[in-house]
């Protein structure tokens, strides 16, 4: 058998060494060149060698020691041992089929080519040329080994990255897993301290660029796609939410990562302008803080005027936006109704979704109120939480039904006005509504309404507004006794400062009178729109509420790009602040 290298490429991988790789052909003592080329069979075979050594062959050529034709003699074995051992000139053998190895105490010749297909050399290995030949071959093994594996690792750690986007989500409380194994999410739990944020924005997946994806939604069939699907109120029932919901994801996977916690905060006002002189400029800033916090906390907005159903008014108005806001949304788990007159005075505070991970609706009450004083006033509907789900879609259709836009729509006054006992007025409306549904359908709905109680999910402004200044003093406090909460900072990261801020507050609850900032400011019967505000309060009164409250969480902003009021009133002048405020 005669070896013969036909091919020679090399590849720098180190300090003056190359990698050689040689293709050899192997072919029967043949009397015809044609029969060698009919048997030739190629095998691969790795060389190392010093760069120097090749660098010095300008063809390429390798030269080995030349020996006679039998088994060569100790001296020169010797001789290509020490090279290989003192000079790491010789070439060493680092990769030879195994089956065409011959044994240690024969032979093996080799024929040796030159690239212009004259003059060959052939060698053969004594006994102890082979013996340092396999020398070589160990600490070939070794590197290759090394190499192998480090190439495994990295192989290892892709994969697992591009796993981590298409991971199982956990399931919900109301349906089975909305994303499959090839499209999940990874989800990042909230403690009942909200002590991880909100999940941002959509991300694209791993295995498809987003153009692609983009490509492919418009030629893929979706629940959309179905007529009997509707968005508005008293059109049918949506049959298979959670199914649809969860087939979309699956198609969708650069929005399924953080889908179990993404939310959708929803608000909006009547589309005419408003009859107060100031009501619209109050509508704006009240905007503007809804804007401020969701930038800050990574919820998505959508603020709607035009109603969506002609007799559902006033604060029925609310549900044919959700039930809209539903099928329009469905990469989002929650929808949030904060109504217009509501403000958000602690921009660092974030929601406790895990808290409510077995619920599907949680509104502001007091179970004691709802359950044993039967008071209409025992909740508020003016800002709650709702999952997006089957039982949420035929939730609000149950509670859409006592609604205006019913035939039973005067039964049902008197209804909640026989129920609660403490309703002054005799239409029906919708926290009314819900006071019914918790009393009379508990068994129904009940176990999946949870009335939050322990922070101000939303308060009511009287009970806030003399505060907040004391709260700016409580929190200055705080910061001039820690350095890390006085550092300038980008606004993109405040986040990590508001939790660093929590820490050092944790000791000040959110009862009332509590110096600490209040979560949610509702000014209930203030009506700043219409003017029409309740007659147990003045309307100087409300309009000066709202600007503290609006001046006070602005404040928080404003500080994010060196600014502050210096008080709370519209006619209180904005100043820069000092460096090290406020311990300069």
């Amino acid at each position: 058998m005669v070896r013969r290298f036909t091919k020679l490429s090399a590849k720098l991988i180190g300090q003056g060494t190359l990698v050689v790789d040689l293709s050899l052909e192997e072919a029967a003592n043949k009397e015809s060149e044609e029969e060698r080329l009919n048997l030739k069979k190629k095998s691969p075979i790795r060389l190392q060698a010093l760069l120097p050594e090749l660098l010095q062959k300008k063809r390429g050529v390798l030269e080995s020691p030349s020996v006679g034709s039998g088994g060569g003699n100790a001296k020169e074995g010797e001789g290509g041992s020490s090279t290989c051992r003192e000079t790491r000139a010789q070439v060493c053998f680092a990769e030879f089929p195994r089956n065409k190895m011959a044994h240690p105490e024969e032979g093996f010749p080799l024929q040796h080519q030159s690239g212009s297909g004259s003059g060959t050399t052939v060698t053969s290995m004594a006994p102890k040329s082979m013996t340092m030949a396999a020398r070589c071959n160990r600490a070939s093994v070794v590197t290759d080994g090394v190499i192998f594996f480090g190439g495994a690792l990295v192989a290892l750690l892709l994969v697992w990255s591009c796993w981590s986007f298409v991971a199982p989500v956990p399931s919900s409380p109301n349906f089975p897993p909305i994303l499959s194994s090839n499209s999940a999410s990874v989800l990042r739990g909230i403690d009942d301290d909200g002590d991880e944020p909100l999940v941002l924005g959509p991300t694209a997946a791993c295995s498809e660029d987003e153009a692609a994806l983009r490509r492919r939604e418009l030629e893929m069939p979706t629940f959309y796609d179905d007529p009997g699907v509707t968005y508005a109120v008293g059109q049918g029932r949506i049959g298979d939410w959670d199914g649809k919901r969860r087939r979309w994801l699956r198609d969708h996977p650069w929005l399924a990562r953080g889908a179990e916690e993404r939310v959708l905060l929803v608000t909006g006002s009547q589309p005419r302008p408003c009859r107060n002189p100031i009501g619209d400029h109050f509508l704006l800033r009240f905007f503007k803080n809804k804007v401020d916090y969701c930038r800050l906390q990574g919820c998505e907005v959508f603020y709607n005027n035009a109603l969506l159903h002609r007799e559902m008014f006033t604060f029925w108005a609310k549900i044919p936006v959700l039930r809209a806001a539903m099928v329009a949304h469905p990469e989002a788990e929650w929808l949030w109704w904060v109504d217009s007159d509501a403000a958000f005075t602690d921009m660092d505070f974030r929601l406790p979704l895990r808290r409510y991970r077995a619920h599907n609706l949680v509104v502001h009450g007091w179970p004691q109120l709802v359950y044993e004083s039967k008071s209409w006033v025992s909740l508020n509907a003016g800002v709650f939480l709702i999952r997006n789900c089957q039982w949420s879609v035929d939730f609000m259709d149950r509670w859409a039904k006592m609604g205006p836009q019913s035939p039973d729509y005067d039964k049902w006054g008197e209804i909640q006005r026989a129920t609660t006992k403490d309703k002054a007025f005799p239409e029906s409306d919708d926290q009314s509504g819900l006071v019914y549904i918790l009393l009379k359908e508990k068994e129904q709905w009940g176990n999946k309404i949870y009335l939050e109680s322990d922070y101000y999910f939303e308060g009511y402004w009287l009970d806030i507004v003399a505060g907040l200044e004391n709260a700016t003093e409580r929190y200055e406090e705080v910061e001039r006794g820690v350095a890390a909460l006085r550092r300038r900072h980008a606004e993109v990261v405040s986040r990590a400062y508001g939790e660093l801020r929590r820490e050092y507050l944790k000791g000040e609850g959110y009862h009332k009178g509590s110096r600490r900032r209040p979560f949610i400011t509702h000014f209930t019967g203030c009506q700043p729109c219409s003017g029409d505000h309740n007659k147990m309060y003045s309307g100087e009164s409300c309009s000066a509420g709202m600007q503290r409250a609006l001046n006070f969480a602005d404040n928080q902003i404003l500080r994010n790009y060196g600014f502050k009021r210096r008080g709370l009133l519209d006619s209180d002048p904005i100043e820069p602040l000092p460096y090290g405020y406020p311990a300069a």
